[in-house]
C-alpha cells in the first residue's frame, strides 16, 4: 500500500460513516454534504471492495468487514491527531492540552492526585484524565498506548515499550480485624486455606506468581474491578487480600481490617509510566514524562520516610518487649 496515494480525509469520512451509518448524519458530523459524503461512500467501497454499510429495511448495518474496520478507524484517527498535534516547542504555563493516561484506582489514588496538584501548581491550563486500566491490557497494549499518553504499571505485566521510572511500593496483606484463623503473623498455610479475594487479574502481578513457586494456588472467592475496594470486600469475612502497602496506609481506618507482612519475600512493585514510541520527541509530551518523574521522587521519598519510621518503629517495640520480659541485658532494670 502506497500511504502516498491515499486520501486521509477518507479516514475521516470512513470513522463517520461506520459510526453513524447514516449518509446524511456522517456528513453533517463532518462538515460534508450529502452529495459529498455519498462520493467519499463510494470511493470507500471501490477501495476496499465491500459495500461497508448494507441497507437492511429502512437503516443501514455494518458489512462483516465494516465491523471490523469500525474499531480500527477508531484508533487510526486517534493516532493521527495524536501525530499531527505533536509540538516541537511546550510551555506549560501558557499551553492548553489534555493528557489522558490509563491507571487503576492504585495508581490514581497513590501516584495521579499528587500529579494532578503538581499540574494544577505548574501548568494551569493542562487538563488530566485518568481512565480505568481494561482487563485486557496485556493482549491490547499497543493500541492502548498509540491512542493514550500513556500507562501506569508496575514492571512484570507488559515489556517492549519505553518506561518511565517512577517509585517503588510493597505488598502487602489485607485480612480482617476479627478473622479468629489468622494470629499475629500471617503464614504461608494461611495462603493457601483461607480464600481470596483479588483485583481483576492479579495473577499478572510478579508477587503473585512467586505463589506457584512456593506451591501455593490462591483460591480467589471474589474479584473486583476496584483495589480500594479490597478492604470493604475482607472486613468481617475470612478472605484475604494481597494489596499495595501505599494505598493500604491510605486506606487505613475505613474498613476494620488489619495489614500484614507477606510470609514470602515478595517482589517490590516498581511502578512506571508507560508510553508508546511516537510521543517520543513530542515536547509536550517530553514535559508530561519528567514531571511524573519528579512526582514519583516526591512519592519515593514519602517511602523511604515510612520505612525509615517503622524501622525506628521496630526497634522500640523490641526494647519494649525485653523490658516487659526482664531482659537481664537492659540496664535499665539494674540498680
Amino acid at each position: 500500500m502506497n500511504l502516498a496515494s491515499l486520501d486521509l480525509n477518507l479516514v475521516v469520512a470512513l470513522r463517520a460513516l461506520l459510526e453513524e451509518r447514516n449518509v446524511t448524519r456522517a456528513g453533517r458530523r463532518i462538515g460534508l454534504s450529502q452529495p459529498a459524503m455519498s462520493a467519499a461512500l463510494a470511493r470507500l467501497r471501490r477501495h476496499f471492495d465491500d459495500e461497508l454499510l448494507s441497507r437492511v429495511g429502512g437503516h443501514y448495518e455494518l458489512t462483516a468487514l465494516g465491523q471490523v474496520l469500525l474499531d480500527r478507524t477508531s484508533t487510526a484517527c486517534d493516532l493521527l491527531e495524536r501525530l499531527f498535534t505533536s509540538q516541537a516547542d511546550f510551555d506549560p504555563a501558557v499551553e492548553s492540552r489534555e493528557f489522558t493516561i490509563v491507571a487503576s484506582d492504585y495508581a490514581v489514588a497513590v501516584f495521579g492526585a499528587e500529579l494532578a496538584r503538581t499540574v494544577h501548581r505548574e501548568a494551569p491550563g493542562i487538563r488530566l484524565r485518568f481512565v480505568q486500566t481494561p482487563p485486557g491490557i496485556v493482549e491490547q497494549t499497543g493500541t492502548l498506548l498509540s491512542t493514550t499518553d500513556g500507562l501506569l504499571m508496575p514492571h512484570g505485566i507488559i515489556s517492549d515499550f519505553p518506561a518511565t521510572e517512577l517509585y517503588q511500593d510493597q505488598w502487602v496483606f489485607l485480612v480482617a480485624d476479627d478473622n479468629p484463623e489468622v494470629g499475629d503473623q500471617l503464614t504461608r498455610d494461611d495462603l493457601a486455606r483461607l480464600p481470596w479475594v483479588t483485583y481483576q487479574r492479579t495473577y499478572d502481578a510478579p508477587a503473585v506468581r512467586q505463589l506457584a513457586m512456593l506451591g501455593i494456588e490462591p483460591r480467589v472467592e471474589v474479584s473486583v474491578d476496584g483495589f480500594t475496594l479490597l478492604p470493604f470486600m475482607v472486613a468481617g469475612t475470612r478472605r484475604i487480600a494481597l494489596v499495595q502497602e501505599l494505598l493500604a496506609e491510605r486506606l487505613r481506618g475505613l474498613a476494620p481490617v488489619r495489614i500484614m507482612r507477606a510470609p514470602y519475600e515478595a517482589v517490590p512493585l516498581q511502578e512506571a509510566l508507560w508510553w508508546h514510541p511516537v510521543h517520543t520527541h513530542d515536547a509536550a509530551h517530553i514535559w508530561l514524562r519528567e514531571t511524573a518523574a519528579r512526582v514519583g521522587a516526591t512519592v519515593a521519598a514519602r517511602v523511604g520516610t515510612a520505612v525509615a519510621g517503622r524501622a525506628v518503629q521496630g526497634v522500640a517495640g523490641q526494647v519494649i518487649q525485653a523490658v516487659d520480659e526482664g531482659d537481664p541485658g537492659d540496664r535499665s532494670r539494674e540498680g
